[in-house]
């Protein structure tokens, strides 16, 4: 493929947010983008620059993808519960590594490797001192592992590949609470993490939150042709999810947003908030320092919990404040109702 007709995320941002998605969607789907089409697509953008959002992604509630993106948002696996006989939680979770076809866009398909099937994963949630027992077994075609962040055995820490067809069971102790994340370790990293092994996974304390509207949110970005580049930034794993169809939210109600960054091929992320400051406690820990702002940055792997109350009714966008992410699918509102 000659340069000219390569068509690469900055070939994609030069037509415009308008155009990204049919654009790259001909191109990665059908690889029938030339230099010829790329001209006729040029002019197809120009002439339908004032598209707005809805014509842009098309009506996302009938795709896979936007249902995953949406059922993420609040879903959260507290794995089966059963009590040990000396009064500990025991919290059992069952793990299948699936090579999957994932829908990321409105038409557009990634070829992801999935922890249950979806990227990113299921959100494990348990509570600080519980026992925790994660049954994994690698249905795909690589071998596979997983890394949870936070304090355990060496033994337990993922490191080891587990082959294609076999079972590992990771068990440890959670602590310490917080906001963690969890990711495939096998080399090439950069590869397993941007296929999709990669998920939330919150230690509640011993001492419950404040109540709260609570989501869970994982920032990434998808490369679909391979040339260490992403050509599609989200939350949740679908592109403008929230833009059509925004998170509904009261008028005053505390929100607790989990927020991880586990975007491959890019330094940071970032999660800017319009019309409203929010309070950023890294890795979740009200005893870390917080900060009072409207934008805050993460590198790959940091994560933390944002907790804001919306004073007026109305839409507040939010999005990666780099504008080539936001461009390319991360961007969003919050419904205030």
């Amino acid at each position: 493929m000659t340069e000219q007709s390569k068509i690469s995320r900055r070939n994609i941002l030069k037509l415009g947010s308008a155009g990204a998605l049919g654009i790259a969607g001909s191109y990665f789907l059908n690889n029938l983008a030339t230099s010829t089409s790329l001209v006729k697509a040029q002019s197809h953008s120009q002439k339908h620059s004032n598209m707005n959002h809805s014509q842009m992604v098309g009506d996302i509630t009938k795709t896979s993808g936007y249902n995953m993106a949406e059922q993420l948002l609040t879903t959260f696996d507290y794995g089966k519960v059963s009590k040990l006989p000396n009064g500990k939680t025991l919290r059992e979770y069952e793990i299948v590594a699936i090579d999957k076809e994932i829908e990321i866009a409105n038409g557009i398909k990634f070829p992801g490797w999935t922890y249950n099937g979806t990227i990113p994963g299921p959100t494990f949630r348990c509570t600080e001192g519980d026992l925790l027992r994660f049954h994994f077994t690698n249905g795909g075609s690589h071998p596979h592992s997983i890394h949870f962040h936070g304090i355990h055995p060496p033994e337990m820490d993922g490191i080891v590949p587990i082959p294609p067809g076999q079972t590992f069971t990771y068990e440890f102790e959670a602590k310490p609470y917080g906001m963690q994340i969890y990711h495939c370790h096998v080399l090439p990293l950069a590869r397993h993490i941007h296929k999709g092994l990669y998920g939330n996974f919150i230690i509640d304390p011993k001492t419950p939150r404040e109540p709260a509207l609570e989501l869970n949110m994982v920032m990434n970005g998808f490369d679909l042709d391979l040339d260490g580049e992403n050509d599609f930034y989200t939350v949740n794993g679908y592109a403008f999810a929230f833009m059509n169809h925004p998170i509904k939210v009261k008028k005053d109600q505390l929100v607790r947003i989990y927020l991880s960054n586990l975007t491959e091929f890019d330094l940071i992320n970032s999660f800017h908030l319009h019309a409203n400051y929010f309070t950023y406690y890294p890795t979740g820990r009200k005893d870390n320092p917080s900060q009072f702002t409207d934008t805050i940055m993460q590198c790959q792997g940091e994560r933390g919990i944002i907790e804001v109350r919306f004073p007026y009714k109305g839409k507040y966008m939010f999005h990666a404040h780099v504008s080539e992410f936001a461009e390319l699918g991360w961007m969003g509102f919050f419904e205030v109702e």
